[in-house]
């Protein structure tokens, strides 16, 4: 009989949660107050973790109130191999890759959790596209345990083109660098640039039209003279959209910009 009812509680604070996720998602966009809705969903969510254990994200196996599940977690493609400290491409000992000597890029380090393999890539393509924004937190984890032990003066989520947030209704890049901003104690600079020109999405391209796609896609009027810049972004393919932002960040006097991405195609 009591676990018929919790069971029925739990029912029905799921019910609530995920009928407020979807205020609490559109509220980034329409810009209303939200923080009843936000609340109320707290809150189910510790009753629901109190009560019964959280199922994991990926398979629903039992995880003891954690995200994923230990199997699930032991799976994650973590990048560990030796790698090029600019671009984050594996290479022999760790030294520069030879794409990174060629041509340096306008970006001086890139940071990588995960390679973008199965499943890290299905937690970005839920978060992205079916608005799954759970799985922002985690991945925003996963950041903070690699940052460098030197700090940024200014933390900037990629931005978004007007029309694409308009239609996804979040910039996934700004939910996974709040959490890294909070814990570096600093705010998030969500408006330092701005996406002034809607491009084809990149992943619909050839990797050689990539750089020629976003080339002058983004702007920033802010003088940066001497700063150090991290640029917060879910994925890196080719890097041309960080290293064309990293560019403009550059000519604002910009002294340093590193990449920190959730995960790395290695491909």
């Amino acid at each position: 009989m009591v676990l018929t009812v919790v069971a029925a509680v739990i029912t029905a604070l799921d019910t609530i949660q995920r009928k407020l996720g979807i205020l609490v998602e559109g509220a980034a966009l329409v810009n209303f107050d939200y923080i009843s809705e936000v609340a109320v969903t707290t809150l189910s969510t510790r009753l629901a973790n109190i009560l019964l254990p959280r199922d994991c994200y990926l398979c629903d196996a039992p995880s003891d109130g954690g995200f994923l599940c230990p199997a699930c977690e032991l799976s994650l493609p973590r990048l560990t191999e030796p790698r090029c400290p600019i671009c984050a491409l594996p290479t022999p000992q760790g030294s520069a890759c030879g794409a990174c000597l060629k041509a340096p890029p306008h970006y001086d380090a890139t940071h990588a959790a995960f390679r973008y393999d199965f499943p890290i890539d299905v937690l970005i393509h839920t978060l992205k596209y079916q608005y799954r924004l759970a799985s922002a937190n985690y991945l925003a984890q996963q950041l903070i345990a690699i940052v460098p032990e030197s700090s940024p003066d200014i933390i900037l989520p990629v931005p978004l083109a007007p029309a694409r947030l308009s239609t996804r209704g979040f910039n996934q890049s700004i939910e996974i660098a709040q959490p890294l901003a909070k814990h570096m104690n600093l705010r998030l600079a969500r408006s330092l640039a701005v996406r002034c020109r809607d491009t084809a999405p990149q992943v619909s391209l050839p990797r050689k039209e990539r750089a020629k796609n976003i080339r002058h896609a983004f702007e920033c009027n802010a003088d940066i003279g001497g700063k150090c810049v991290w640029i917060v972004d879910d994925v890196m393919t080719t890097g041309a959209t960080l290293n064309e932002l990293a560019r403009i960040l550059k000519l604002q006097g910009a002294d340093r910009v590193e990449n920190l991405v959730v995960a790395r195609a290695v491909s």
